[in-house]
């Protein structure tokens, strides 16, 4: 199973590599994020802070940052039992963050757990999950460190769930295992899955 995982990501991450007008392309799957009734209807959304060759999240997330919804990104840190875990931040300006662990824009370590910025998954009403390859059923392939399998157990199940990737990253059929948790939405480009 780990072996079809690591070809799966393998073939995802090049095609992920690959695509041409990553800006243009990442504008239109975000723009079909914000207008999907899901997102409108929720008021405490999850975005991400895109990195390397990820969809492009960051301009619709300070536009978003302007709409009243409460916004949280996540960042990476460890639970007491040594575990790759997302802490959940409550964002209100980017000039809260610096980079962090890949360089990804996060809240600085001395203000983790600050009381008014800290947000239980439990309070999520939509999560925007990034994501190697995905497939037309919500199945997800992620980086293979477990941050979001972690997070995605402990959200409430009627909080939406929605994938975002290129088409180019889209898959048959995602190599799944018990842990792995299943999209409710998959936006790429082309296609609302």
């Amino acid at each position: 199973m780990n072996e079809q995982k690591t070809r799966q990501r393998r073939k995802a991450y090049d095609m992920r590599n690959k695509q041409i007008n990553k800006d243009a392309v990442s504008r239109i799957i975000c723009s079909k994020v914000i207008s999907h009734p899901a997102y409108r209807q929720a008021r405490t959304a999850m975005w991400y802070i895109g990195c390397r060759s990820e969809v492009r999240t960051q301009p619709a997330l300070l536009r978003e940052l302007e709409s009243g919804k409460c916004i949280v990104i996540p960042y990476c840190t460890k639970d007491e039992r040594g575990n790759n875990q997302l802490g959940l931040w409550r964002l209100e300006d980017f000039a809260e963050l610096v980079p962090g662990m890949w360089g990804i824009l996060e809240p600085p370590r001395q203000r983790w757990g600050e009381l008014g910025k800290e947000v239980a998954a439990e309070q999520l009403d939509c999560v925007i999950v990034p994501g190697v390859a995905f497939d037309r059923n919500g199945g997800r392939l992620g980086n293979g460190a477990g941050y979001y399998d972690r997070l995605l157990g402990s959200v409430r199940s009627d909080a939406v769930l929605i994938g975002v990737c290129f088409e180019s990253q889209t898959v048959e059929q995602v190599v799944m295992e018990p842990h792995d948790a299943l999209m409710d939405i998959v936006i790429t480009e082309k296609a609302i899955y």
